[in-house]
């Protein structure tokens, strides 16, 4: 008699996924760049960025180019790690992409059409990190 085990084969994640989730690190390397850009004309107090007073959240603009800058480096390193298409790089991507739309949405009287493509970029990290590589079907 034989004996017959099923063996699992294991399946690669769909075309779809797998470029979902280059999209994402695409996405977040240059959504990262852009916000390294951001906080040095911030640092550097560049005429580009609009300076308002009375303001809720009431950092100076050097302030919030530092915070920029710093979180701009870490998303962008995020977005490298998730070439390696593991999970703790996809959760820390949502997570590092949500603080840069939170991030992005306080900056919104500083520059407004910068911040709104920002956060439309993080958005779409966020979407595409979520929709996540297909499940394997056995």
């Amino acid at each position: 008699m034989t004996n017959h085990t099923s063996t699992r084969h294991h399946t690669p994640p769909s075309t779809a996924a797998s470029g979902w989730t280059v999209f994402a690190a695409v996405m977040m390397i240059v959504g990262g760049v852009l916000a390294v850009f951001q906080g040095i004309a911030a640092i550097a107090k560049d005429d580009v960025i609009l300076r308002t007073h009375n303001y809720t959240f009431g950092f100076s603009v050097a302030g919030w180019g530092w915070i920029h800058l710093i979180l701009g480096i870490v998303v962008a390193l995020a977005g490298l790690a998730l070439f390696a298409n593991a999970l703790w790089a996809r959760m820390l991507g949502v997570l590092l992409a949500g603080l840069s739309m939170i991030a992005n949405f306080a900056w919104l009287p500083h520059y407004p059409l910068w911040s709104t493509i920002l956060i439309a970029i993080d958005i779409a990290v966020i979407w595409a990190l979520c929709t996540g590589p297909a499940k394997n079907r056995y």
